[in-house]
């Protein structure tokens, strides 16, 4: 009988050396480790000290006009005293309001310039309920009656000053320019982040003049500069400006700049808002008017005809997913910096005079043969120098430079309102 033999085994190392052990082949499991985000090459722009206010006999006041007309005169301002200066006043700000939320400057804080500054802000609205908008259909370009609004403050910011202690009609010429200049533009009737800067050189002027002091600033931010925005909102709201250079949906404000920065430093260390809290509605009505930041996230939303934050505004939609209030306060550091003062079609509507000061070698409006910011034609068009070559800016526009008009957002949503009968009109994304 046959014996029966066991099958040779198979696929064994010794037995069949042409098949591969997979196992020498497959990569090794490792866990998948998240790779760290690049690094910001741009360091945080630190606060520069303070310089002290000048003599007031070494003053000689004159009208603030344009000086930085090239990209030369551009570079001499950035490595100025000047700026350096304005740069000192605007960080110092924001140091000034970190971790304070608005409710904690109380009435008995304020000094008696800050309460006559005020009173001077109260005026201007009692100016523009005087100066009615005129009828221009459903159009949410800007409204002619902002005209008629600036030329009565023209007439009546003379006593508003003298009451704050400036006697000098000098002076109050060269101060005024800056005040007057806060609200928008005459001419194109359009405000931005230039117009919004002018508010600021008022205040430094006014630091210049030594009527306001370091212990001023926290009050200076959290009621004056809170009031302010509530009257430009009025303003926007009543005459449609129209956005000076905006970058729609790309931006973070079609605006306003320095909410943000000064928003971001109040919530520096907050124990539970964080930025991702910005798509909370309950957070945004709860803390809004205490923290600028949450106040003017809130605003976007209420003037854009889509809800959804990612939808409209973007670049607030990335921001939100940073970690931590400190990331946030040094990238609107940064960007003052680089979207404000290093651009040149914002910069070439910077005014300067004595208590904010030129330095030789910048060019001079007349030089060019060109109108001062105010004597300019209907539209707004800036000369500027570039390699040696005149080029025309029209700066209410979208981008850095040229293109077509953009209408006022906050015009969208009035319009909307009216056409809704006062609803607040929102269209939701069908997949939102």
């Amino acid at each position: 009988m046959p014996s029966i033999t066991e099958p040779k085994a198979q696929g064994l190392p010794n037995q069949s050396p042409a098949i591969p052990n997979l196992r020498d082949r497959l990569p090794k499991l490792e866990p998948r480790r998240r790779q760290a985000p690049p690094a910001n090459p741009l360091p945080v722009p630190e606060t520069p000290n303070l310089p002290s206010p000048p003599e007031p006999s070494t003053i000689t006041f004159e009208k603030p006009s344009r000086r930085i007309l090239s990209p030369h005169d551009h570079d001499l301002f950035l490595s100025s005293p000047t700026y350096k200066l304005l740069l000192a006043f605007v960080f110092g700000l924001t140091d000034s309001v970190v971790d304070t939320p608005v409710s904690a400057v109380r009435d008995g804080d304020l000094s008696p310039a800050v309460k006559q500054i005020l009173k001077i802000l109260d005026n201007v609205e009692d100016t523009v309920n005087r100066s009615p908008p005129e009828d221009q259909g459903d159009s949410r370009f800007g409204n002619k009656g902002f005209r008629d609004f600036l030329d009565l403050a023209a007439k009546e910011h003379s006593a508003w000053h003298t009451e704050l202690g400036i006697k000098s009609d000098g002076a109050i010429e060269e101060v005024s320019t800056y005040f007057l200049q806060s609200f928008g533009n005459r001419t194109r009737i359009d405000y931005g982040s230039g117009h919004e800067l002018n508010f600021m050189l008022w205040l430094l002027c006014l630091y210049q003049l030594r009527i306001i002091t370091p212990s001023d600033f926290r009050p200076l931010v959290l009621r004056v500069f809170t009031r302010y925005l509530i009257l430009m909102r009025l303003i926007q709201s009543s005459y449609y400006l129209e956005p000076a250079g905006s970058h729609g949906v790309w931006g973070l404000d079609d605006y306003q700049f320095l909410p943000f920065l000064f928003g971001s430093s109040q919530l520096l260390h907050h124990p539970f808002i964080r930025p991702l809290s910005i798509h909370q509605s309950l957070t945004l009505e709860e803390y809004g008017k205490d923290y600028l930041y949450l106040g003017q996230v809130n605003f976007v939303n209420s003037v854009k005809n889509v809800e959804g934050l990612r939808w409209h505004s973007p670049m607030l939609d990335d921001i939100s997913s940073a970690k931590s209030w400190s990331k946030v306060e040094a990238g609107m550091r940064r960007m003052f910096v680089a979207e404000v003062l290093k651009k040149l079609p914002v910069m070439q509507h910077f005014l300067f005079g004595s208590l904010i000061p030129a330095v030789d070698g910048m060019n001079k409006e007349e030089e060019f043969g060109i109108p001062s910011e105010d004597e300019e034609t209907e539209g707004g068009e800036v000369v500027v120098m570039k390699d040696g070559m005149k080029h025309v800016h029209q700066m209410n526009s979208w981008g850095d430079c040229c293109g077509i008009k953009v209408p006022s957002s906050v015009a969208a949503a009035q319009e909307l309102k009216k056409r809704m009968g006062g609803g607040d009109g929102l269209r939701r994304i069908p997949f939102d």
